[in-house]
């Protein structure tokens, strides 16, 4: 068992229970900086022992991971990642201990695969099967393979100028995607309130324990790697935060147990055009103003990281560390560099990480006989066009740059949104009736609309895009439409979703008493013409919406 003791405010030193989803805030003085307490003492004599019959991935450190029973689900293998000596890199600047901590060998080539691992794993173990997601990249395509893996409807909110391919790839994985014409904390705004409209869980970022819990095994990691040493540096790009503030624990944690000597300093790097925590750092403030992001590195571009960076401010106060910010030009440079020397391909969010080192490296910051490890945070992958199709992404217009969105703005955009999410799955073998129904549908309302050929496609169209409705035929091969209400009535996800069930043939007493309570309408082909029909399938979707 390793659920969390207690959280302790590390503001006031108030001691709360864990409450799984339930966002972490101290309910004496409103911190939201809560530290999660493990059983530290039995931890630490396994490690001494040398961890036996671990895995090699992030589970290895399960024992304080906000998990009631690990060994009871089925892990999303994130972590485990190696750790690299610079061979040309570093040395050309005159430094040779400098380490890569390359998380580009997870599961979808990001460090966001951590966090996904243990959030999805507590959805599994609390029965989360929807949930919400605000990202610049990276934390949206981990959080789809991942849930894809769990069997949990995800919706991706991304603003609009993240990369193609990113966007694609969450939308491969099985994602809802809505892409924001907005910034990114424009798009964080919409997607709490989406989630707040359809009662769903939203992934709160560095507020979540799982999801900030999940990046401490970065630091568990180095220190094995290592051979049980800290390092003197640990640098990561960021753009809200929580990646640094999650490893910061762990070596905080390790410390604590007496297995290093020191917490390494922390340096933050961040693009120039997004660079709100550098601008108040070197301002000598605690808080930071929030900013209009003007960067082509899109991924890195929180334009207000709010209490992150005060944490990370009270970090550095306290263990040492920096701030630093690189011009895009200079990220790209070390990822031509890095790939030249290295052979490593990294994008150019990771790129901002190593121009950082450079810089700290040239001014005297870091010292040449300091140890250094450096967050390759990630490299990711085009993902084909052709197979997604046209339908796999909703755009929200709210604003034609990154400037913020008037209030009134947002609300319609929200609107409009409910309307565009609405999903409506075809289940009929005869494609022109299908076509017809689907032109029509889309001719009055902005739906998006699937369809399958049979009733065994059909299932497992279903349970991947758990629509707002199913439109079926009763008589189809394989699977009838008896047959597919019942395996849908059978399976948790998708009992709930109303049928509308269609038959070319006439309904027996016997057949309409089978279906009875099952289904929203029963009704012949022909006895309705196509257009009133489906109004009536309209009206149904209104009704479960206005419900």
């Amino acid at each position: 068992m390793a659920k969390p003791k207690f959280l302790q405010c590390a503001v006031c030193g108030n001691q709360q229970p864990y409450e799984p989803f339930v966002p972490a805030i101290c309910k004496k003085c409103e911190s939201q900086w809560l530290e999660a307490s493990y059983d530290f003492e039995t931890f630490k004599r396994d490690i001494l022992r040398g961890l036996p019959g671990r895995p090699t991935n992030m589970w290895r450190f399960q024992d304080v991971l906000p998990l009631s029973d690990p060994s009871a689900l089925d892990l999303y293998p994130a972590g485990g990642t190696p750790l690299w000596l610079s061979q040309r890199f570093a040395p050309k600047l005159g430094h040779d201990r400098v380490y890569f901590k390359d998380e580009r060998y997870g599961p979808t080539s990001s460090f966001k695969d951590r966090q996904a691992a243990v959030a999805v794993a507590a959805m599994n173990e609390g029965g989360v099967r929807e949930a919400v997601i605000a990202s610049t990249g990276n934390a949206a395509v981990a959080f789809a393979a991942a849930c894809a893996r769990g069997g949990i409807k995800l919706w991706v909110f991304m603003t609009s100028l993240v990369p193609q391919e990113k966007l694609r790839e969450a939308a491969l994985f099985g994602a809802e995607v809505i892409r924001v014409s907005g910034n990114y904390d424009q798009t964080k705004q919409i997607a709490s309130q989406f989630a707040q409209r359809k009662h769903l869980l939203l992934d709160r970022g560095a507020s979540s324990i799982p999801s900030r819990e999940s990046m401490k095994t970065i630091a568990y990691e180095i220190v094995e790697q290592l051979g049980w040493r800290a390092p003197d540096w640990y640098i990561q790009a960021v753009s809200g935060g929580m990646g640094p503030i999650g490893v910061y624990q762990g070596f905080k944690e390790l410390f604590d147990m007496g297995l290093i000597h020191r917490i390494p300093k922390i340096a933050v790097i961040q693009a120039e055009g997004c660079s709100p925590m550098i601008q108040a750092f070197k301002a000598g403030k605690d808080t930071a103003d929030a900013v209009v992001p003007d960067t082509r590195i899109i991924i890195l571009s929180t334009g207000d990281p709010g209490k992150s960076y005060t944490y990370l401010w009270n970090i550095i106060q306290k263990y040492g560390g920096t701030m630093e910010s690189v011009t895009d030009a200079e990220a790209f440079d070390a990822m031509r560099s890095l790939a030249k020397s290295e052979g490593m391909a990294v994008e150019p969010a990771t790129s901002v990480a190593f121009a950082g080192l450079e810089k700290l490296l040239r001014n005297g910051t870091i010292s040449k006989e300091e140890t250094v490890v450096v967050n390759c945070t990630g490299h990711t992958f085009p993902v084909e066009k052709h197979v997604l199709g046209d339908q796999w992404a909703v755009d929200v217009h709210l604003s034609k740059d990154q400037s913020p969105a008037p209030q009134e703005g947002l609300q319609a955009a929200l609107e409009n949104l409910d309307e565009k999410v609405t999903t409506v799955l075809l289940v009929d073998d005869n494609a022109d009736d299908a076509l017809l129904i689907r032109r029509l549908l889309e001719g009055k309302k902005s739906y998006r609309v699937h369809h399958a050929k049979d009733g065994w496609e059909g299932l497992a169209m279903a349970r991947q895009h758990l629509p707002d409705l199913i439109v079926s035929d009763l008589t189809m091969p394989g699977i009838d439409g008896f047959g597919f209400v019942e395996e849908l009535k059978l399976d948790p996800r998708t009992k709930d979703i109303p049928i509308v069930i269609v038959s070319a043939k006439d309904i027996t007493l016997e057949e309409r008493n089978r279906l009875n309570g099952r289904i929203e309408a029963l009704y012949q082909k022909g006895s309705l013409p196509t257009r009133k029909f489906v109004d009536k399938v309209i009206n149904v979707i209104e009704d479960k919406n206005g419900a």
